[in-house]
């Protein structure tokens, strides 16, 4: 009898130490949004997040804590290379302050897909590696050109008396059509519309609805320029401490992320239809106006480029371009 009790109480003790060793091979991520958590992009990435955490029990969880309002957008940057938290879904035009080089990303005009095969994933990692101490892990939006959307119509490519709205991402360009510019958190921009702060703003295709800007806008400007970036990154620290398993597993499931990506032509296209149903009016210049247009906002980005890192935005350049 005491032999058998022995037995069962050995194979309880094992079986909490099996239990015990496997909960301690499961890490749990901090993840912060620079965008809203009712915007499209956090919605895009909500279910991604569940799966994760469904399928990767006992081996890597994300804890999604929330938007700016846990830790406001310019600022996420910094907090993602100081480990203030593990992950951050955002965009580099949000954090040009910690690395110039995050602006580039929006000069990219092959898929992520592409940029994995061509060297340029390693390429950015590289850079952001060494001087943004991150990993740049994936990218979930792609196919969502920028626009200029205004209140002032305008029959050629010059914002001359015009105040727009702007991010890093198109100072220059936005500058050499002779804007006024101002920068200013998305979440500021419906009101500084409404009183006439700013005439306009930069834009992707789709997102204007997520905030009511629909609402104080009249027009959008075609074409577009570059594409919109936004991305998860990781604190480099917290990704090297991965083990073999949790990096893997954490690996084929961006995989998957970036496998989601064709739903953002669709997404584009459908954005155009509710915009036009919305009253905003299209303002386009002949073909090749147009293709001036777009030619010379990928000639400032990159010289823009050059002038901050030029070895970097060679390198770029080369991988980015068609």
């Amino acid at each position: 009898m005491k032999r058998r009790l022995l037995t069962q109480a050995t194979a309880l003790v094992l079986a909490l130490g099996a239990t015990s060793a496997t909960l301690a091979q499961e890490v749990t991520l901090r993840l912060i949004s620079g965008f809203a958590e009712n915007g499209i992009y956090v919605q895009r990435l909500q279910p991604w997040i569940n799966k994760v955490n469904a399928e990767g029990k006992g081996v890597l969880q994300i804890n999604f804590i929330g938007g700016p309002r846990a830790i406001p957008s310019f600022e996420l940057g910094n907090a993602v290379k100081t480990g203030v938290v593990d992950m951050a879904l955002n965009t580099g035009a949000f954090y040009t302050n910690v690395m110039p080089e995050a602006d580039f990303l929006k000069l990219t005009q092959i898929p992520v897909a592409e940029q994995r095969k061509n060297g340029a994933f390693d390429a950015i990692n590289k850079v952001w590696n060494e001087k943004g101490n991150m990993q740049y892990l994936a990218r979930m939006v792609e196919n969502q050109p920028f626009h200029i959307y205004t209140n002032k119509k305008v029959d050629k490519p010059d914002l001359a008396g015009q105040k727009i709205r702007i991010t890093p991402v198109y100072r220059d360009f936005f500058q050499s059509l002779n804007a006024s510019v101002i920068t200013t958190p998305p979440g500021e921009v419906y009101t500084a519309l409404e009183r006439g702060v700013v005439d306009g703003y930069g834009w992707p295709i789709g997102g204007i609805f997520d905030f009511n800007w629909h609402e104080k806008t009249k027009f959008r400007i075609d074409p577009g320029f570059y594409d919109a970036e936004v991305s998860l990154i990781m604190n480099l620290p917290a990704y090297k401490k991965l083990n073999d398993t949790q990096r893997n597993y954490l690996q084929k499931q961006l995989l998957a992320l970036e496998a989601e990506n064709t739903f953002w032509a669709r997404y584009g296209a459908d954005e155009i239809a509710r915009q036009t149903k919305a009253g905003i009016q299209t303002i386009t210049f002949d073909a090749a106006t147009s293709k001036a247009f777009r030619d010379k906002a990928y000639d400032i980005g990159w010289a823009g480029a050059a002038k901050q890192s030029p070895e970097v935005a060679a390198r770029f350049k080369a991988l980015f371009s068609k």
